[in-house]
């Protein structure tokens, strides 16, 4: 009785993966969308169709783009003002601000020269807003 059950189990063992793959197979064209190619709609992936998520950005640097646009739209010491008021607002900001106002300073020079750029200079983010001012020079 013990032989038995083994062969049993053992011919089970080989045939019933067969079974299952050959089932699934049957299970799978015999849906409506697996009809043959002629009549189906081939569905392709097109690396210019893929709308890829923009990843988030961070606050600096959400922050540095409107005073830059600042800077250009009105003038440099608006743009330092804000940045002053950002950064008191949210203190997390404050590593950043000598970056941020050593690039205003920069981007001053670029739009208004150097001469009318240095006049806007105040001490926000210790004197970096000059700093970038000279470096642009």
């Amino acid at each position: 009785m013990n032989q038995t059950a083994r062969r049993i189990g053992r011919s089970l063992a080989l045939v019933l993966p067969v079974v299952l793959v050959f089932s699934g197979t049957l299970a799978v064209t015999s849906v409506p969308w697996a009809g043959p190619p002629s009549d189906t709609q081939l569905l392709t992936a097109s690396a210019e169709n893929v709308s890829v998520p923009a990843k988030p950005r961070a606050p600096e640097d959400l922050l540095r783009e409107r005073l830059l646009t600042e800077l250009e739209q009105k003038d440099p010491g608006v743009a330092l003002t804000h940045l002053q008021r950002a950064v008191e607002q949210s203190p997390s900001l404050s590593r950043h601000c000598m970056s941020i106002a050593r690039e205003l300073g920069t981007a001053a020079v670029r739009v208004y020269g150097p001469t009318e750029a240095q006049s806007y200079s105040r001490p926000v983010c210790d004197t970096s807003f000059a700093g970038g001012v000279a470096g642009a020079s």
